[in-house]
């Protein structure tokens, strides 16, 4: 019964916990059915695949991208009225490089921010404010994940994006065809770099022009250094020329560009260092007198001149950590 007193007393708390079980029961269904159909999918595409005819024009259809939002009919109408901007979301999470659906993103964000409105809950927090947490948690922590995997995914092509390029360089001048030499590298260099090359020579493979494939690849992944590859292939099959010389020095150019970067964020890690100190030391101090003399700390948030007080101060730290976070970030 103490877990029932949670949500509250009376017929509000009653059906605050109705409203909470049913949409747990709802999201674990959607799961579940939705992992159903796509294990069902999966088979019947390989089934396809083997046993068709016409086994090209089986993999020409299942390339043609899909824009449905989930494999659940009901959810799938829901997201395409109500999720704003939706092309921008798929685009982050083909960024990150996960091969989810808009559907199961929604899915997960709204487990995550049940589960940060339980959380909530049994801190002991009025209903309107954990309902806010709880919304909070599921805008917010998802969105946080995706950037720090595009983060990583794109650390990682920057990393191993040169090595590919000396690879096609090496395949060139051995007399292959700039198209074979991509796949050769795609086989040798590991995801993402690989992942992206295959992904444009299957395109080619499948009667896609390069350069479109190029550009889209470089407007998925949002880097310079790919957007150099791609306007350094375009403006040799133009005017022509040696390639691979283009392409070596293209080559040596990105790793200046990731040298650079290097050195600048050490000459910058003092600078940034003194920022986390000074952005810590008033909430550090708050902590440490909040525990040693509550009731001296306590007038603060509880008087209205001092509510003011710390909105200010807040406000103007906020304004404070803007400015050193611009002086300290370099586009190179």
């Amino acid at each position: 019964m103490e877990f029932l007193n949670i949500f509250g007393e009376g017929p509000e708390g009653t059906l605050i916990l109705i409203i909470a079980l049913g949409l747990v029961v709802l999201l674990v269904a959607m799961v579940f059915v939705n992992d159903a159909q796509r294990i069902m999918a999966r088979r019947i595409d390989q089934i396809k695949l083997h046993h068709s005819r016409d086994a090209e024009e089986v993999r020409s259809i299942s390339a043609k991208r899909s824009t449905s939002a989930s494999d659940i009919p009901a959810l799938d109408e829901l997201i395409k009225k109500h999720l704003p901007q939706q092309d921008v979301l798929r685009l982050r999470l083909a960024r990150a490089g996960m091969e989810v659906s808009l559907g199961v993103y929604v899915l997960i964000s709204l487990l995550i921010g049940f589960v940060g409105f339980m959380l909530a809950k049994f801190g002991g927090l009025p209903g309107v404010v954990a309902l806010l947490l709880g919304f909070i948690c599921a805008l917010l922590l998802p969105h946080m994940f995706v950037g720090m995997a595009y983060q990583r995914r794109k650390n990682k092509f920057i990393a191993y994006f040169p090595e590919a390029i000396d690879l096609m360089v090496r395949g060139v001048k051995a007399g292959l065809p700039i198209i074979e030499a991509m796949k050769a590298a795609a086989e040798e260099v590991p995801d993402p770099v690989g992942t992206e090359l295959t992904r444009i020579t299957d395109g080619i493979r499948l009667g896609r022009k390069m350069d479109e494939l190029l550009w889209e690849t470089a407007h998925r992944l949002d880097l310079q250094e790919f957007k150099f590859f791609t306007i350094a292939l375009s403006i040799q099959a133009e005017t022509g020329g040696n390639l691979a010389e283009s392409l070596n020095n293209l080559a040596d150019v990105l790793r200046s560009r990731r040298q650079l970067k290097r050195k600048v964020k050490a000459m910058s890690s003092e600078a940034k260092a003194s920022a986390y100190i000074i952005g810590s030391l008033p909430f550090i101090m708050t902590g440490l007198i909040y525990f040693t003399n509550p009731e001296y700390i306590t007038t603060l948030f509880t008087d209205p001149r001092g509510q003011i007080a710390v909105g200010g101060a807040l406000i103007w730290m906020t304004i404070g950590v803007g400015i050193m976070y611009k002086m300290v970030k370099f586009e190179i």
